[in-house]
């Protein structure tokens, strides 16, 4: 039995789909159909119940699924322990990342991290849900505080702090506030954080501690969203100021409340236990801290000038 079969299988279990399964894996699907076919055949039981519209798993095929993952999840981290012994930056590295950080940071340092290393694949899951490391079958995430899951391996990336920022055009029309009291008087631009709206912003002075709660005409559940928003013009935003890095240094948004410091965060990236810590992910991890401590130098370099 060829592990490309196993692959197939739980292709066309995910998808639902003989055609749409073989799109993914380059085949035609005559070729994958035949493959179906042969694994059904050697392990003696139908994996799917077909009818003319549609193609489902049969309850075999639902019990074998679970045994395929884990295989090939075994054989994965079996070629990855071979790669670690060799000390090579080579094989799949599934990433999790949060939407807005990984679709306007973290992509082209990731093109880079690929460029010298050719024998790398990556599987990326953007999104602010937070996945979990063992059941989405994650190698590493990045993650915004501290880690909670005492079985992972944690490196620390960047230690920053949230920024309360808003457009010139905003400033222009409604002003800035002066005071954290006076931040929840505005248009504040929400989004979810762990299933929770993070409407509670917090601020720090030599000791004092303003807890602010806001509200505002405009939440999401992608924390991206919400820093759009801001450079549009709607509101306040209450971001890391490394995701606001690049609207700050151009200008399109402005720092407020200079004199108060927001909330600290710190930048983990995370493995499910030490098998997970390859050479690739030790790479990825210099890479991450190399870029971040420079991005937010150019930051503090910008709004000091």
């Amino acid at each position: 039995m060829l592990t490309s079969d196993l692959e197939l299988f739980v292709h066309v279990a995910e998808a639902g789909s003989i055609s749409a399964a073989a799109l993914e894996l380059d085949l035609t699907p005559a070729t994958a159909s035949a493959a179906i076919k042969r694994l059904e055949k050697q392990l003696g039981t139908p994996l799917f119940i077909r009818t003319t519209r549609s193609l489902r798993l049969s309850s075999a095929g639902e019990r074998y699924l679970l045994h395929c993952r884990e295989a090939l999840a075994a054989l994965e981290h079996g070629r990855m322990a071979l790669a670690s012994a060799k000390g090579t930056v080579e094989g799949s590295l599934r990433i999790s990342v949060s939407s807005d950080f990984g679709r306007n940071i973290f992509l082209p340092w990731l093109d880079e991290l690929m460029e010298q290393h050719p024998g790398l694949e990556v599987q990326l899951a953007l999104g602010d849900r937070i996945n979990s490391l063992f059941r989405d079958n994650i190698d590493v995430a990045l993650r915004y505080g501290k880690p909670t899951d005492p079985e992972a391996v944690a490196f620390l990336i960047g230690r920053m702090w949230r920024q309360l920022a808003a457009a010139p055009e905003y400033i222009a029309a409604r002003g800035a506030p002066e005071t954290p009291d006076a931040v929840a008087a505005h248009q504040c631009l929400l989004y979810k954080r762990a299933e929770r709206t993070h409407d509670q912003w917090s601020f720090f002075r030599d000791g004092d501690v303003k807890q602010i709660r806001v509200s505002g005409r405009r939440s999401s559940n992608d924390a991206e969203i919400a820093r759009r928003w801001a450079v549009a013009g709607k509101g306040l935003v209450y971001k890391s100021r490394l995701d606001l890095a690049s609207d700050l240094i151009a200008g399109r948004l402005q720092p407020l409340l200079k004199d108060w410091q927001g909330e600290p965060l710190e930048l983990y990236l995370l493995c499910p236990g030490r098998a997970q810590v390859t050479p690739a992910v030790l790479a990825l991890r210099d890479m991450l801290k190399d870029k971040v401590a420079e991005r937010l130098a150019a930051l503090d370099e910008a709004l000091q000038s």
